[in-house]
């Protein structure tokens, strides 16, 4: 398993308390990408500069000296000859380095799942597979899936819905939950949001739904880009056609910007604000008038 997080006690991800284990690889690019991290399959070298004491042990430590300094003594890092080696990390005493992404067998994310057990059932809570997107790795996955059940552990899948449709029916069969997101309802629109259209999606959560498994829709609140009356309403009937009536509004934060400089890529949303109390409210207040239940996360 590509994994680059395990959080553990998370009460966000699911009912109760849970430990999300967050998968790399993505098949989408969100504009808002709270994990920017978990889009490339691959280890990436994150540098948070603001650590940094310029102690420059790094540079001769890089095997394939692909850490320099300019001018005026700040670090560049050749991100194309980078190969995430970890050899730069060892000789950081400011943690300023870290590196993104790594093997884990499934044996050894469960050995870690399973240390609270108790918690899991003191709470009704369990194991959310999270990232990035799980369905990037379905064997990894379905393993893990399976391991899970036999501890008896309650599992949730956290997904983006673009996966092809006979892997994700095989994954959801090991599932007691689906958090299934929607960014926007206009095909055209979701394209420029995350760099594919909805097509596959918005079928995928009718097939999900068909199948009786319990599911969440979950929608990343963006003032100005899927908050629209319209686009709210749009998804309000699609709910009410797929037969599902639960979901999680999580108000867009700029939590991540670090990370986007860390890893060397632009943030193109800029300066956008979170949205309002009022903002949310309308929202909510929207959803629920069509008989939806609505939870802000």
């Amino acid at each position: 398993m590509k994994i680059f997080d395990i959080q553990r006690f998370s009460v966000q991800d699911g009912p109760g308390i849970r430990t999300t284990v967050f998968m790399k690889g993505c098949p989408l690019e969100c504009l808002w990408c709270s994990n920017p991290e978990s889009q490339s399959p691959k280890p990436q070298l994150m540098y948070f500069e603001d650590r940094c004491t310029q102690c420059y042990e790094c540079i001769e430590a890089c095997p394939l000296q692909a850490i320099s300094k300019d001018g005026d003594g700040r670090l560049v890092h050749d991100r194309q000859t980078c190969n995430a080696c970890g050899d730069c990390l060892e000789e950081c005493l400011a943690d300023a380095i870290a590196i993104s992404g790594k093997e884990m067998t499934v044996g050894e994310v469960c050995r870690i799942v399973e240390k609270d057990m108790s918690y899991y059932r003191n709470s009704d809570g369990g194991v959310t597979l999270s990232g990035g997107e799980p369905i990037c790795q379905p064997e990894p996955l379905l393993q893990f899936l399976v391991k899970c059940r036999e501890m008896g552990i309650h599992t949730c899948l956290d997904t983006c819905g673009f996966a092809d449709w006979d892997i994700l029916k095989e994954a959801i069969d090991h599932v007691d939950l689906v958090l299934m997101d929607n960014k926007h309802m206009n095909t055209e629109v979701h394209k420029k949001l995350t760099g594919i259209n909805n097509d596959v999606i918005l079928e995928n959560t009718a097939r999900v739904a068909a199948r009786g498994v319990s599911m969440t829709i979950r929608v990343p609140l963006i003032p100005g880009l899927n908050d629209s009356d319209e686009n709210i309403s749009q998804l309000g009937q699609f709910m009410q056609t797929c037969g599902l009536t639960r979901v999680d509004l999580l108000p867009y934060h700029r939590f991540s910007l670090s990370k986007y400089q860390s890893l060397g890529n632009d943030y193109s949303l800029g300066a956008l604000p979170s949205p309002n109390e009022d903002g949310v409210r309308r929202v909510v207040g929207k959803l629920e008038a069509m008989g939806h239940g609505v939870t802000v996360v």
